[in-house]
């Protein structure tokens, strides 16, 4: 199994509970397809660079997963068939990719338990 990162763009008229509701099918379709959920990060509203379909904000989603490579077809079928998502990218991640997720992922949990 490999690991693999795919980062999606949702359109920024929804509401948040929308937005979890589009995560979650994505994080299940990983799951149906005998794939590894690792990580879903949220980094929220944003501003575009340039406008896409007139819109100039979206709300940017990361999932990181581990599975075989068909199973990056069937993912970004079901992105381009919902309508809500913008734009996606998935690519492969390497070795020292991997251990750079890993690494961010730990300071992240340190942060959170420093701050309860």
């Amino acid at each position: 199994m490999r690991q693999y990162e795919t980062a999606f763009l949702i359109t920024p008229n929804l509401p948040e509970e929308d937005n979890e509701k589009i995560v979650s099918q994505m994080a299940e379709v990983v799951s149906k397809k005998k794939g590894n959920m690792i990580n879903v990060d949220e980094w929220g509203k944003r501003r575009l660079a340039y406008p896409i379909q007139k819109k100039s904000t979206g709300f940017y989603y990361l999932l990181e997963f581990k599975s075989e490579g068909d199973l990056i077809e069937k993912l970004e079928v079901q992105y381009r068939r919902d309508e809500r998502i913008i734009r996606f990218l998935t690519f492969k991640m390497e070795k020292f990719a991997v251990e750079y997720a890993e690494k961010k992922r730990r300071q992240k949990e340190l942060g959170k338990s420093k701050e309860e």
